[in-house]
């Protein structure tokens, strides 16, 4: 457990410091506010804050609301206030800016390290919490919701400086395989398939029955498409063990690049799109979708009604990813 400990007082730093690393944990001790917050920021490890509530640059008071908004769903901060005033008003203010317990200062260390096994028991169930929340209990990827949160924090993180990708994959003929295998079998499927992301990119979500998406930060088009070329010849290796013998499947992709000032919904519909001409043109492929492929609605069978002018031919499309390999678009 990460701790982040703030103190104006080298004595009172030394003397909590000594008492955190003599149970282990990792301490990083700062004397002014203003230097731990920028650590907070930027260290998505920190579990935990241990601060007084007199401090240099800000009072504790106002580190405590700061550090509570960096503090996510998804990256729950313990706080720590400590304190020489132990007074119902002092305590009741600590805790109504953030805080989540006090302690008095200098801390007892038995005292100390019964509230810090405390925070370990309420963090080990923040951190279920949010793994049921966020993931699809079947496949381990990024729930549908997760996902597109995820989605609108990268587009934030693009519109910054940087470039943004989008992936979507479906598995061919899945309805088939249910079909022909039963539901546990398709769910296998679903699994290896999940599994085999996983082993390139933990960014992946399950937006749908069969079908899942991942945002690549940092990818152009170009990229992206190698990347999920890779991605299709990994899944095409596949096999999973069946009563009627070993069995093998593909998926087809779909792949956008952000344009600027671009929502993650419409990255991911021209994703779909470019997904469908993969569908459409054999199947085990990779599409992609140029800046003025796009789509405003969607047919009664789910299928994207295709609205926008296209650049490419569909064929061309698959040759773009072909060049992107450096392979010829036969093999």
């Amino acid at each position: 457990m990460r701790i982040v400990l703030v103190d104006p007082s080298r004595t009172v730093r030394k003397f909590v410091l000594r008492l955190l690393s003599a149970r282990g944990y990792d301490v990083l001790a700062f004397g002014d506010a203003q230097d731990a917050l920028n650590r907070i920021k930027v260290d998505p490890d920190v579990d935990v804050l241990i601060t007084s509530a007199e401090l240099i640059s800000m009072t504790g008071m106002e580190l405590c609301w700061e550090v509570r908004l960096l503090a996510s769903t998804r990256r729950p901060i313990y706080i720590l206030m400590m304190s020489a005033q132990r007074d119902g008003h002092s305590v009741a203010e600590a805790l109504d800016s953030g805080a989540d317990d006090y302690i008095g200062k200098p801390p007892a260390p038995e005292e100390l390290y019964a509230r810090l096994r405390a925070a370990e028991r309420l963090a080990g169930m923040q951190r279920e919490l949010i793994r049921l929340a966020t993931t699809d209990p079947l496949t381990g990827a990024l729930n549908r919701r997760a996902f597109f949160e995820a989605g609108v924090e990268a587009c934030d993180r693009a519109d910054a400086g940087g470039t943004l990708s989008a992936v979507m994959l479906d598995i061919d003929h899945f309805k088939r395989i249910n079909e022909t295998y039963g539901h546990a079998v398709g769910d296998q499927v679903l699994i290896a398939v999940a599994r085999g992301i996983a082993a390139e990119r933990s960014d992946f979500g399950r937006i749908g029955g069969e079908e899942f998406a991942g945002l690549l930060e940092g990818y152009d088009l170009d990229a992206a498409a190698a990347f999920a070329q890779r991605l299709r010849a990994r899944v095409e290796a596949l096999a999973i063990e069946t009563p009627r013998g070993p069995l093998t499947f593909t998926c087809s992709f779909g792949v956008s690049e952000r344009v600027p000032n671009e929502a993650i919904d419409d990255v991911l519909r021209r994703a779909d799109v470019a997904l469908y001409d993969a569908k459409n043109h054999g199947r085990n492929r990779v599409g992609v979708a140029d800046e003025t492929m796009w789509v405003s609605d969607y047919t009664a069978d789910g299928r994207p009604l295709r609205t926008g002018p296209r650049k490419r031919r569909p064929a061309d499309l698959f040759e773009r990813v072909a060049e992107a390999m450096q392979v010829s678009p036969a093999e």
